[in-house]
């Protein structure tokens, strides 16, 4: 490559036209947005002989004499280069035609009939594109990316959607939001968006209970409370019969009191309404699998349906019977 200077011009932001090269390149990392690492260590060699190495590869904006901003696809970052090469064949992938004559170059958008977007001078048997680098506000790169990374904007204007974003550019409605391309998607999926904006559909409301008669369902959930009772209880179980919704709790000092409390239960609503318990119904958490309780259950006949933890809408039933309206064996 000829490391010669161009008379007149200043070499630090002058774009050689260049059929020959392998890639655009430039030593700018300022310049680049959306970078990204290679995965093997890749080298230039230029006329010298010398081998400079590839940091990454990205795009680079360049804004063009109609005023719009172009991107230069897959740039190499070769920090110890010295000139900053644009190569005829990338452009011609991304649908822009490039022509020479003895007056200069010209670039053509062929996707846009024709328009000439860009153009070069002729300085001896070599070609400069005429073309300026946006203006960068050195608060606004994070790490080798430019302003006009989608993804960094994204999270500035609090993670308003893509299609918002390039609306709010189109409109101007925000001062100094850079000119985003068409097509340009983020290049990493959000996670702040994927944990934050989840929705589900509503549960079908429930009027009626599933159960016809008496005992068929009981409703088990065991509470927690701030301050403890006289007699020293912290937890509390509930149980619920689907049909007639009534409501029997009894206070405990430890978790592990459920299933002596859920047979004394057991007993006394049984005698009461002279009916079996046929199906028992709680969240999945530990203190509902004891063996002991397991084989109790299995025993007896009576079936085990399970609701998610910590979901308020499926387990309606018991959220909306709280605060109790019926209080039994208080310790």
């Amino acid at each position: 490559m000829e490391n010669s200077m161009i008379e007149g011009v200043s070499d630090n932001n002058v774009l050689y036209v260049d059929s020959g090269a392998s890639n655009h390149m430039t030593s700018h990392g300022e310049w680049f947005r959306d970078t990204k690492d290679l995965k093997t260590p890749g080298f230039v060699e230029t006329g010298d002989d010398t081998a400079h190495p590839i940091t990454q590869i990205g795009k680079v904006p360049l804004s063009m004499q109609d005023g719009q901003t172009k991107y230069l696809k897959d740039v190499l970052h070769v920090p110890t280069i010295t000139k900053k090469l644009v190569f005829v064949g990338q452009m011609v992938e991304q649908g822009l035609q490039v022509t020479f004559n003895p007056n200069g170059c010209f670039v053509e958008d062929m996707k846009n009939q024709g328009k000439l977007i860009a153009k070069g001078k002729r300085n001896g048997q070599m070609f400069t594109l005429d073309v300026n680098m946006p203006k960068v506000n050195s608060m606004l790169f994070t790490h080798g990316k430019g302003v006009g990374d989608i993804g960094i904007w994204h999270k500035r204007v609090r993670h308003v959607n893509l299609q918002r974003l390039k609306l709010m550019e189109k409109q101007n409605l925000v001062g100094g939001l850079h000119k985003f391309e068409t097509e340009e998607v983020m290049l990493e999926v959000c996670e702040a968006c994927q944990l934050g904006k989840q929705a589900r559909h509503p549960f079908p409301v429930q009027t009626t209970p599933v159960s016809s008669k008496p005992l068929e369902m009981i409703h088990l959930d065991v509470w927690t409370t701030k301050t403890k009772s006289i007699g020293g209880c912290k937890y509390y179980v509930s149980f619920i019969d689907d049909h007639t919704r009534k409501v029997w709790v009894y206070f405990m000092k430890h978790k592990g009191e459920v299933f002596q409390h859920f047979l004394n239960f057991k007993a006394m609503v049984e005698k009461e309404k002279g009916v079996s318990t046929k199906c028992l119904r709680s969240d999945g958490r530990g203190e509902y699998f004891s063996n002991e309780f397991n084989e109790y259950l299995k025993e007896h006949g009576i079936q085990r349906k399970y609701s998610c933890s910590y979901s308020p809408l499926i387990l309606a039933t018991l959220e909306h019977k709280c605060p109790i309206s019926v209080i039994t064996n208080v310790v």
